[in-house]
């Protein structure tokens, strides 16, 4: 961040984090807008884009060794239209501009580095450029030299390249062709290519480096509480496990870093981001409703710890984006890592040895910057750790526990990872959905007052019943106009407020926000939903329409948004919703097989369209402890896909009920629950034990 008095740059005013660190850089950044691409066109220059991220270490690293160089600044301003890019403010920029290099390089990633035309269009690109040529590459400024040449001299040539991406991008984007049944096989196939690329050993999906992919996790155990096959369990068990011990999650504060650069789950990249702890508190929940490992329990309740300490708004409400992985570019998860001196430090000599064996903490470690840094990870149990030490096992989980609250406490007198405190209406619609799980499974009433805290601040500072709601929140001021994955997110967590609160005001909202999404959003040619609204296509580096499928890395927004029309469809019974769920079904279904592993998220969206959840109605007064008790019983009943009302009679509002249980109703005395499933229900009951057993079986087809 720029220091007061500082000479600072155009991005000073900027809102984003990734913006203002960069806001003393000697470089002459524009924002995004059209005003840099009058001046490349006024002074035949090329416009080079930065796209990165506050959390991004090696945008960091491209920053310290180029972007706050004078010699380099010198080059950029001469010969360039510099403009900078935060891609978690603009997600749209950054997925047309991350399929423009990877369309010339085979690959994306951050920091994003591209060559404009004035028109926006890239003609060159690629992620970070070391400073200086190095093995016969050249490096950045010899590359900058070369590109403003490549552009004044043979314009025309740069120009074609130009074009030719573009149009090869076009192309992509247009409506897929070739048939795809609507059909459980479908889901099938899709969990049979997931299971071939699972690695048996160290669990998870494909090599080094290493993601959680949540999506793909939630279908597995979803099939398994279906079919009881075995391997579907191994596959959910043993990832699980393996990411739960790993140095990927944050053995002592909770949480889990973005992914792993091996295959072990050992060494994560450090940064936190709240979208992938929402996902994975889902998988740990419902992981332990599947298995009943303490493990499992034990990690969610560390993702929940983590995220209401350090990544939230305790008063007014609202998840925070994200949490550096450095304090500067030498620093790499020093924060999170250990020497055994300062481990020995810390602790006494005895309490660090179990520490040592547990975590795996010895002289040399598995950071390459500094081979003394070691990663966090649990190695050897404390009934192994107590035989190597000759020690009574309680008392090895007495001193391990104590140890790691010592770290933990040494650990906060470091300098602290900056956490970027903007507030995405996506992400906190994600991790309220999350919160809101874990009230459910867990009985954690906190977690259901923060959601619903969360939510209640979007909906007052961030949202427009003309136009949904805006992508993000800093310092009380809505920016950026919001995008189909703002709306859906926010739709499925309004969806699970109604069910943890039985306040209809909730699945009012969420009506309304889907119809908006459909009219703002909706291709009424082809079917699918646009990344951004219809009146915003076309515009600056918007041109190419993209209608996003895959989970890369957060759920594809087409997906999400067919499981809430499909929600609200059974929720409303209003037609329309299940119809506009199925055209898009329809139109994404070609190209889901080419995504594979990466469209997890469509495939439990086919699934939930296919064989419609259970829906349990609890009706009674909401005040009566008995239609409490029920309720509470319904939440918390692990059943994948499952759906819970609570009807008060009193009010007088029956709109969205199945029309079975409607002509139950008269018939009904006391508290009572509805378990049904497609169109028939079981027998009402007044027992929650009954209202489990039911919950859990009734309607339940196996197929294994």
């Amino acid at each position: 961040m720029a220091e007061a008095g500082e000479k600072t740059n155009r991005l000073a005013s900027e809102s984003s984090a990734y913006l203002t660190s960069a806001a003393h850089q000697p470089i002459d950044w524009h924002p995004w807008g059209d005003e840099p691409f009058r001046l490349a066109k006024e002074q035949g220059k090329p416009v080079l884009l930065d796209i990165g991220a506050v959390w991004c270490h090696w945008c960091h690293v491209m920053d310290g060794e180029s972007y706050e160089d004078e010699e380099v600044a010198r080059v950029i301003n001469q010969l360039f239209i510099p403009v900078k890019v935060d891609r978690d403010e603009r997600p749209d920029i950054d997925r047309r501009y991350q399929n423009a290099v990877s369309a010339i390089t085979g690959q994306g990633g951050w920091p994003l580095t591209a060559f404009l035309t004035d028109e926006g269009k890239v003609f060159y690109g690629g992620t970070y450029f070391p400073r200086e040529d190095m093995h016969g590459r050249p490096g950045y400024k010899t590359l900058l030299t070369r590109i403003s040449d490549l552009y004044r001299d043979q314009r025309e040539k740069a120009l074609e390249n130009a074009g030719a991406i573009a149009a090869h991008l076009e192309k992509l984007s247009q409506a897929p062709v070739g048939e795809f049944d609507l059909r459980p096989e479908a889901v099938d196939a899709a969990l049979e290519a997931i299971g071939k690329g699972f690695d048996i050993v160290n669990g998870g999906f494909g090599g080094a480096p290493k993601f959680a992919h949540t999506s793909a996790l939630e279908l597995v155990l979803r099939r398994y509480h279906e079919t009881r096959e075995e391997w579907l369990l191994i596959m959910a068990r043993k990832t699980l496990d393996k990411m739960a011990l790993g140095g990927v999650y944050d053995q002592l504060g909770g949480g889990f870093h973005r992914y792993s650069v091996d295959e072990k789950w050992i060494v994560p990249h450090f940064e936190k981001m709240a979208y992938d702890n929402s996902e994975l508190l889902k998988n740990y929940l419902h992981g332990y409703q599947a298995t009943g490992s303490p493990l499992f329990r034990e990690v969610a309740k560390g993702i929940v710890n983590y995220v209401s300490q350090v990544a939230s708004d305790p008063v007014r409400g609202g998840f925070y984006a994200s949490q550096d992985a450095d304090i500067d570019m030498e620093d790499d998860g020093d924060y999170f890592t250990w020497t055994l001196e300062e481990v020995k430090q810390v602790l006494p000599p005895e309490d660090a040895e179990v520490i040592s064996l547990y975590y795996n903490v010895y002289p040399d470690g598995e950071m390459h910057h500094n081979p003394a840094k070691n990663v966090l990870y649990v190695d050897m149990e404390p009934r192994a750790i107590a035989d190597r030490l000759n020690m009574d096992e309680a008392e090895a989980a007495r001193r391990l526990e104590e140890g790691r609250r010592a770290l933990l406490e040494a650990r906060g007198q470091r300098p602290t990872p900056f956490v970027d405190r903007t507030i995405y209406a996506n992400w906190n619609g994600m991790m309220a959905s999350a919160f809101m799980e874990a009230y459910k499974v867990l009985g954690l009433e906190e977690c259901r007052d923060k959601a619903l805290l969360a939510i209640e601040r979007l909906l007052k500072e961030a949202y427009d019943p003309s136009r949904g709601f805006y992508h993000s929140l800093v310092d009380g001021s809505a920016r950026v106009d919001g995008l189909l994955d703002d709306q859906v997110h926010m739709a499925q967590a309004l969806l699970d407020a109604y069910e943890a609160t039985a306040d209809h005001r909730y699945l009012k909202t969420a009506g309304q926000l889907m119809d908006l999404t459909i009219a703002r959003f909706w291709d009424d040619e082809h079917g699918g939903f646009f990344d951004i609204a219809v009146d915003k296509r076309g515009s600056l580096g918007l041109e190419v329409p993209d209608k996003p499928l895959q989970d890369s890395p957060t759920p594809g927004s087409n997906a999400v948004a067919i499981l809430a029309l499909d929600r609200l469809h059974l929720l409303t019974q209003k037609q329309e919703y299940r119809d506009k769920a199925e055209q898009a079904l329809e139109f994404f279904g070609p190209r889901s097989a080419q995504y594979g592993l990466f469209a997890a998220t469509y495939f439990l969206a086919l699934d939930y369209h296919l064989g419609p959840p259970a829906h349990a109605v609890i009706v009674g007064p909401k005040d009566d402890d008995g239609t409490r008790a029920l309720w509470q019983k319904a939440l918390a009943t692990y059943r994948p896909k499952k759906l819970v009302s609570l009807y008060d009679p009193a009010d007088g509002n029956d709109d969205g009920l199945p029309p079975a249980v409607k002509g139950m109703l008269k018939r009904s005395q006391g508290p009572l629950a509805y378990v049904c499933a497609g169109n028939t229900c079981a027998m009402p009951t007044a027992d929650p034990v009954e209202l489990e057993a039911t919950l859990k079986t009734f309607g339940l087809s196996k197929r294994g």
